[in-house]
């Protein structure tokens, strides 16, 4: 078996621009773990957020060890939970499916994936521009937007007032306090947001379980894994599953399922990335309450056989993309 890694660099359709700062290109991980004459392939995005570099995620993939002895439950002890072990854990699913003549989905024991609505994610601007922006894409069922500053109410209305139909979720990445969060849940409530992601910073989000929650609170940053779920009790309603935090696709379909267990609502989410990175997330985001899988449309530029967009949202990788 041999596993390699290369840096992929994508150009953004436009600036993206979160509380921690902005980026013009997407720049992201493609492990290929290969075993005769098949080739699978998984991508991932280090994330500055978890102290992961492309470097040190690329060292981390080529650790492993190669010949035979790599298999998706040896890896999950072999790596932890991020980024590396999200796009091994994706390739040796999509060597599997080659080796097998088979889709993912079938050695999953899934049932067949169909399109499910995306979010297209509104980045953090003035809010004229975000006004713009909202207007242009008021054609879409579900809007994400970019929150996270002390000054974040005129924006979220600027939002409402171009895209008056459309639902709207708000991503506040960590970037308010307790105080801040405990004034504008009623004003999200009332102007009909459907859900709030991360308001408080992971590890500092205590309070969330004194304050009133009017619109649904969704853990991101706070759950990463099975072991997160524990921490979340009377804070969270939803949790976000992305794979490059859960470590890849094998233990994202075991955090969706103990997360429905425990009563949580899903949202499945995305790093900014390729056709490819999404692909695995798809099989995941069926019949979640919120799928944010929008990175391919963030981009100038995508994979060969790229992921489906359409009115019915995103469609599930044909074979010669992923799985």
């Amino acid at each position: 078996m041999r596993v390699s890694v290369t840096c992929d660099v994508f150009r953004l359709a436009r600036a993206f621009t979160i509380s921690r700062g902005s980026r013009t290109e997407a720049r992201v991980l493609c492990a290929r773990v290969g075993a005769g004459a098949h080739q699978g392939r998984g991508e991932c995005v280090p994330y500055a957020r978890y102290g992961e570099t492309p470097d040190s995620v690329t060292a981390q993939i080529e650790s492993l060890p190669g010949g035979g002895g790599l298999t998706r439950a040896g890896l999950q002890d072999l790596l932890s939970a991020g980024a590396a072990r999200n796009a091994v854990d994706c390739a040796l699913w999509d060597l599997e499916a080659k080796q097998a003549g088979r889709r993912v989905w079938q050695l999953a024991g899934l049932p067949e994936p169909g399109p499910e609505i995306t979010a297209y994610t509104l980045s953090l601007d003035a809010p004229d521009r975000m006004r713009a922006e909202a207007a242009a894409n008021a054609h879409r069922p579900l809007l994400k937007v970019k929150l996270g500053t002390e000054d974040d109410m005129p924006r979220l209305e600027a939002v409402r007032a171009g895209a008056p139909k459309s639902t709207i979720i708000v991503d506040a990445n960590e970037g308010w306090t307790a105080e801040i969060y405990a004034e504008l849940a009623p004003r999200m409530a009332r102007l009909g947001v459907a859900l709030v992601e991360q308001p408080l910073p992971a590890g500092d989000d205590d309070a969330l379980g004194d304050l009133d929650r009017p619109v649904p609170v969704c853990a991101d940053e706070s759950c990463h894994d099975r072991a997160s779920l524990a921490g979340l009790r009377g804070k969270y309603d939803v949790i976000n599953i992305k794979l490059d935090k859960t470590g890849g696709l094998t233990e994202a379909l075991a955090l969706r399922d103990a997360a429905r267990a425990g009563g949580y609502g899903i949202m499945v989410g995305c790093m900014v990335g390729s056709s490819l990175a999404m692909a695995p997330a798809v099989l995941v985001a069926q019949g979640a309450m919120i799928t944010d899988l929008d990175g391919p449309l963030l981009l100038a530029e995508d994979r060969a056989d790229p992921l489906t967009f359409d009115a019915r949202g995103v469609h599930p990788p044909a074979a010669a993309l992923w799985g």
